[in-house]
């Protein structure tokens, strides 16, 4: 009975972050096959980001559906050597996706406050995406499983950014009847990063002992 419930316990959120992945993942599929020549659906792209569009859809395929994974306790306990070896592809593709994000921001930027603002945006969120996998990357070479989960936690948050982009979008354009202004857009698209730093930080702050847990394990600790 316990496995059964430690294995639901994990694929809850496997199967919730492969859903909320698969939003811009759709569109990011039909752009991949329209830098092939298969479909002419989205308005094309520039040549000047061909290079940053491509590793930003094949390294997002990879950090969504992988990063969904590693979050399994249940496999991380049955299949280490697995975990690491995904944990390992995972890191490289997010990172590929935090700079190549990074790359298109100023390859796509308009001299405009709205502009200007998303850029300024999209800086401050793929940077710290970028040190977020960093700092998990350290905490896990130094054998510190807790805070290791914790900077993965949050680089997923801010790299699932665009699926909770689409959400707000859409909800915006329902309420105002129609597409917004650049400036409104930009605050639009800024507002679905802090509700996913926001939800990855109480997920964090929730999943630590309480301070009587920590008191507790310190005096059984003292007593071996």
């Amino acid at each position: 009975m316990s496995s059964a419930i430690t294995w639901r316990s994990s694929a809850l959120p496997i199967v919730g972050l492969l859903l909320l992945g698969a939003m811009p993942l759709t569109f990011a599929v039909i752009r991949a096959l329209q830098l092939m020549g298969v479909v002419e659906i989205m308005p094309p792209v520039a040549g000047s980001v061909v290079a940053p569009v491509a590793a930003h859809i094949g390294s997002a395929l990879v950090y969504a559906t992988l990063g969904a994974f590693q979050f399994s306790v249940s496999l991380r306990h049955r299949w280490p050597s697995w975990h690491r070896l995904a944990g390992r592809l995972t890191f490289v593709a997010g990172m590929l996706v935090a700079l190549s994000a990074l790359w298109l921001t100023f390859g796509y930027l308009t001299v405009s406050i709205g502009g200007v603002l998303l850029a300024t945006f999209r800086v401050v969120v793929g940077s710290a995406m970028a040190l977020s996998l960093a700092l998990g990357l350290s905490a896990i070479l130094r054998r510190d499983v807790a805070r290791h989960r914790e900077w993965m936690i949050r680089a997923s948050a801010l790299g699932l950014g665009a699926a909770t982009q689409m959400i707000i979008l859409t909800i915006g354009e329902i309420l105002t009847g129609g597409p917004p202004g650049e400036l409104e857009r930009a605050g639009l698209m800024g507002l679905p990063w802090s509700i996913n730093f926001a939800a990855a930080e109480w997920i964090i702050r929730r999943g630590r002992p309480s301070p009587r847990r920590r008191l507790a394990a310190v005096s059984r600790g003292s007593r071996t």
